[in-house]
Formats: C-alpha cells, structure tokens, sequence
C-alpha cells in the first residue's frame, strides 16, 4: 500500500496559469526534456478516469514532463494549442507539439507515448 505521502508526492504537474505553462514548456525545452500533456476537465468523466492512468505513466518515465491542463482554469492555453476536445494528449519536444491524441484509449496512449520516448532517447545518443 502506498502511503498518503508517496500519494501527495505526484509527477504529474498541474498547469494553473499562462504563466506557468511557459514556464513549465521553456524549462523543458531548454533541457531537452520530452513534455506529454493532458487536457483535462473536471465535469468531462473520460477525463478524470484518465488520471490514475497518467499518473502511472509519470511514475514510469522518470525522464518526460508530465503536465496536466484543465481547460476552465487556463483556457488561453488550451485555446493557443488549439483542443478541442477532452481528453486531449499532446507529445512535445522542444516546445513543438509532435503528436496528438483525443479520447481515452489508455493502450493507444502508453504506444505513442513508448514511441516517442524511443524516438527521443535515440536521438539523444
């Protein structure tokens, strides 16, 4: 069992403002760290059932940013990155969307998100 610590310690970062998205999005860029990011909303229920999933993943893949976006908080930004829907993941590297997935689907999820941390660690080395 995990303990309410490990339960608060989560690698998922939640994006509350423009600000901290461009914050969180230049970071990463200027150090070459892969970014996934889920649009979310908190009445859309495919959404929420995500969390847990992409938490897993954050858990697993030490070296990508995880940020979550709830797209009534910080509507600019899910307007600037042009969702439409939730959820919504977006896979990005250096500041530039690379792939982009709508819908829960959880298997199609973990295989792009594999791939693209594949397709990053080999065009580090």
């Amino acid at each position: 069992m995990e303990t309410q610590e490990q339960q608060n310690k989560s690698r998922v970062v939640k994006v509350d403002s423009v600000e901290s998205w461009e914050f969180y999005v230049n970071q990463a860029t200027n150090q070459g760290c892969p970014i996934v990011v889920h649009f979310t909303a908190s009445w859309c229920i495919p959404s929420v059932a995500m969390n847990p999933f992409f938490e897993e993943l954050a858990s697993a893949l030490q070296d990508v940013l995880f940020l979550t976006v709830d797209v009534d908080d910080v509507k600019e930004v899910a307007t600037r990155m042009e969702i439409k829907a939730m959820p919504t993941f977006l896979l990005m590297r250096e500041g530039v969307v690379v792939d982009k997935l709508v819908g829960a689907n959880p298997e199609e999820i973990r295989k792009r998100i594999d791939g693209f941390v594949q397709s990053i660690r080999v065009y580090v080395a």
